[in-house]
Parts: structure tokens; C-alpha cells; sequence
């Protein structure tokens, strides 16, 4: 109190800043695979779409197989090497799978994880059927508790972060690479269910996904993914043709070449983020193309793609997978440690 009835200000008073551990040092490392990044799967599904892509051409062509049976020797301990990696992870914490459900590139990345199970098991058909079932009934098992992991996830996520992405292709579309290594083992019975209910998935999706399109432009970073429509389409034409549904095949094979057309046309739109990990988007629909017209009897049409994608397809994967050892793969795509 100052003069009389004057009334002294009050000094300000300042919360203490809030106090933060001091840094790790030297920086803590994360154990072995604690931190494996499920975006390593989605430029290996490529490379196994590329094996089996150029394995068809050879034999429509009438040439030797050993570029394939080269190719899908360098593939398939890839997959194995990537899967045991994420599979450490998972015994280090078991929670951590639903910490990457979360995050849009983890997720996918975890449905392309079992898409390349499923594919391993059409790579290996020709050399060991008996293991190449086996495989395919691991995967399609394992891919099946995905699919149920992700709708808990999804469901547990606020309101705003629900929405459908063509990332859900790889989780609920994904069977269907099951059904193109059912056809190949003969198990046309199993190949059948499952091409019906992948279609019904793939239908749902992109029917809501061009809903989203039209109400709102995706974010830049995320456009890559919309080229993930192009693969069900695809493999749903070249499992037709397996099945001896030509009729059908053609009808998938004519939309899978119109959806390549509108990406083609919005090539710089949907890159115009620049390189990113989510390129892997771009490698499995392009082999699965090439593949595709391959079965259906367009072999120049197939070595023209198979000629893109042997370039593009390469490229990509090289680019995300040396970002895995590191840590940098990890940082980028947010994903979760074990």
C-alpha cells in the first residue's frame, strides 16, 4: 500500500518452466529390429511383383526362365530376412503392432507385409508346391488377424482420423494376391473365395475413397498412395485369367488401364511432394500391371511395362531400403519401438 488508498501493482509472477531430463548421453540406441519399419514391405511387395511379372513374360515369350529363378533367388530371402525382422519386434512388445496401426504408412506398410507373404508363395509354386501351400496358409492366417487388428485400431482412433485411405487396399484387397497363388497351386476352390471377397472389399474402398476424393484434395505427401488402386484391379484381371474367366479378366485389364491413364495424367500432382518412403506405392501396381498383360495376352503391351517397371521398381526399392539401416526409415514414417 502506497498513499493512502493507492494500491501498489502486484508483481507478475511467472510459472516455473517446466523441467526436461537432460539428454541421453552418449543417445540411447534402440535394441536389435526394436524399431523396424513396416514401410520396408510395400517396395519388397514390388520386387516380388517384378519377379513374378517377368517370370510370366519369359514363359508367354517362350524364353529360358533362369532371369526369373535368378531374381526370385535375390527376392525371397528378403522377404524372409524383412519379415523375421518385424517379427523380433513383435516378441520384443506385442503392443507395439497396434502403436503402428495408428499411423497411416505403418499401416499399409503392415498390409503389404502380408501381400508379399502371400506372394512369396506364388514365387515359390513352381519349385516346392508343398511349401509354397504351407506359406500361403501361414500368410492368409496372419493376414487375417491383421485385418481384425486394424478395425480395433481404427475404431480406438478419434473421429477425423478414420477415414478410408488406399492404404486399406493392402489390409482388406490383399487377399487376393492369396487367390493369385491359390490359382497357381491349383486350389481353385480357395482361389475362388478369395477373389470374391477381396473384390467385395475393393469395391467398398474405392467406392468411398472417390467419395473422399471429390470432397476433399489429400494432402500432398500422401498422393503417392492413390496409385494403390491400380494393383487390385490388376491382380483381379490376372487371377480371372488363371481362373478361365476371360471375359472378366478383360473387364478388370480395361480398368486397370484407365486408372494407369488418370495417374499418368496427374503424375506431377501426386509427386509433387517429392521423394518419400510412401513411393513404394508406386512399385507393386506397376509390376502387377505388367503381369497382368502378360496373362491376358498383350505381350508387347507387357514388356513395354515390365521394361518400365524393371527401371522404376528397382530404383524405388533401392532408395526406401537404404534408409532402413539407421534409423532414418524409422524416423521418417513415425515408426513405433518396441
Amino acid at each position: 500500500m502506497g498513499r493512502k488508498g493507492e494500491i501498489m501493482p502486484q508483481p507478475t509472477v511467472r510459472p516455473r518452466p517446466r523441467a526436461y531430463p537432460p539428454p541421453e548421453f552418449p543417445p540411447r540406441r534402440a535394441a536389435l529390429f526394436a524399431r523396424t519399419p513396416s514401410a520396408v514391405f510395400p517396395v519388397i511387395l514390388g520386387l516380388c511383383g517384378l519377379q513374378l511379372a517377368l517370370r510370366t513374360g519369359l514363359a508367354a515369350t517362350g524364353l529360358a526362365p533362369w532371369a526369373g529363378d535368378l531374381l526370385a533367388g535375390l527376392v525371397l530371402p528378403l522377404i524372409a530376412f524383412a519379415l523375421f525382422a518385424y517379427g523380433v519386434k513383435i516378441v520384443r512388445r506385442a503392443p507395439v503392432i497396434m502403436e503402428d496401426i495408428r499411423v497411416v504408412p505403418s499401416r499399409a506398410g503392415l498390409g503389404a507385409a502380408g501381400m508379399a507373404a502371400m506372394a512369396s508363395a506364388a514365387i515359390l509354386a513352381p519349385y516346392a508346391p508343398g511349401l509354397a501351400q504351407g506359406v500361403l496358409i501361414l500368410a492368409l492366417a496372419a493376414h487375417g488377424v491383421l485385418a481384425l487388428l486394424v478395425l480395433r485400431g481404427v475404431a480406438a482412433l478419434p473421429p477425423g482420423a478414420r477415414g478410408v485411405d488406399p492404404g486399406w487396399h493392402l489390409i482388406f484387397t490383399g487377399p487376393v494376391v492369396g487367390a493369385l497363388a491359390a490359382a497357381m497351386l491349383g486350389l481353385r476352390g480357395l482361389s475362388v473365395t478369395l477373389f470374391f471377397l477381396a473384390l467385395a472389399a475393393a469395391l467398398a474402398i474405392m467406392a468411398v475413397s472417390l467419395v473422399q476424393l471429390i470432397r476433399r484434395v489429400p494432402p500432398a505427401p500422401l498422393r503417392p498412395m492413390l496409385a494403390i488402386h491400380l494393383a487390385p484391379m490388376s491382380l483381379f484381371s490376372s487371377v480371372a485369367v488363371l481362373n478361365g474367366w476371360p471375359g472378366v479378366a478383360l473387364g478388370f485389364a480395361a480398368l486397370a488401364v484407365a486408372i494407369l491413364a488418370a495417374l499418368s495424367l496427374a503424375a506431377r500432382w501426386i509427386t509433387a511432394a517429392g521423394f518419400s518412403p510412401l513411393w513404394g506405392a508406386f512399385t507393386f501396381p506397376l509390376s502387377a500391371f505388367a503381369g497382368m498383360l502378360f496373362l491376358n495376352g498383350a505381350t508387347v503391351a507387357g514388356w513395354l511395362a515390365l521394361a518400365a517397371a524393371g527401371v522404376v521398381v528397382p530404383l524405388i526399392a533401392w532408395r526406401v531400403l537404404r534408409l532402413w539401416p539407421g534409423g532414418r526409415l524409422a524416423a521418417l514414417t513415425n515408426a513405433a519401438e518396441a
